[in-house]
């Protein structure tokens, strides 16, 4: 589910369930945890294999919570405490974005200190359009990504955007047909100075409080929808 590959400068892990358009298991969660904890490299490459990068979660996964708030809550904080960690790590975190990045998947390259997105790549938070949201942090970072209004209008609408108009809103910061020339290109620079780099321009990230009250509310909505992720799996 999770693949690891590594050089001396790069890790490659590579979301690798492309028959479930690498959605995110509670298990590949985990997985995706620890290869991101275990990085030395000085940038880390995360891409999906496929055509896909990441589908978000296994709705499989999100049905079995069964309407239980507690359960829902806990799957909540395992996507955000993966995407805190891939902000905080210290490797330089690039996203190499081709096909659909959806739900929790562009949440989790929200988290990445670098985003880029091939022509063929997608954006989209559908979760609002059968009564969800996602909940690994997006709720924090999209409004300081790409500003409030920008934020509101993509979240609230369920639309999706091409690689383009992600451009202009600032989901991605390039365009590429490699984007991993990206992941080289920084990784060419001195390890010492993208590790500390990268600690000052995160150094004002606090809201913890803000993620417990956007798990709260994902608990809230598994518990009124469950009904209705069930119809989805049908």
């Amino acid at each position: 589910m999770i693949d690891v590959d590594t050089s001396e400068s790069i890790r490659t892990v590579t979301f690798n369930r492309p028959e479930a358009r690498n959605a995110l298991t509670v298990d590949g969660l985990e997985a995706l945890e620890a290869a991101i904890e275990g990085a030395e490299e000085p940038v880390l490459y995360l891409c999906g294999r496929g055509g896909a990068f990441s589908a978000g979660a296994d709705l499989n996964e999100v049905a079995a919570l069964d309407g239980d708030r507690d359960r829902a809550t806990e799957f909540a904080h395992l996507g955000q405490r993966v995407a805190q960690t891939i902000e905080e790590s210290p490797a330089v975190v690039v996203a190499g974005i081709d096909g659909p990045a959806r739900g929790g998947g562009l949440e989790l390259a929200l988290a990445c200190d670098v985003r880029v997105g091939t022509p063929d790549s997608t954006y989209g938070e559908p979760g609002v359009t059968f009564g969800l949201f996602g909940a690994w942090g997006g709720t924090v970072r999209l409004p300081r990504i790409i500003g409030e209004g920008d934020a509101l209008e993509f979240a609230l609408s369920g639309r999706s955007v091409d690689a383009a108009e992600a451009r202009r809103m600032g989901l991605i910061s390039r365009v590429e047909d490699e984007p991993r020339s990206v992941a080289e290109e920084i990784a060419a620079n001195a390890a010492d100075s993208l590790a500390a780099l990268k600690r000052r321009i995160r150094d004002d990230s606090e809201h913890a409080t803000q993620e417990r009250r956007e798990a709260q509310a994902f608990a809230d909505l598994v518990a009124a929808h469950a009904d209705d992720i069930d119809a989805l799996l049908e």
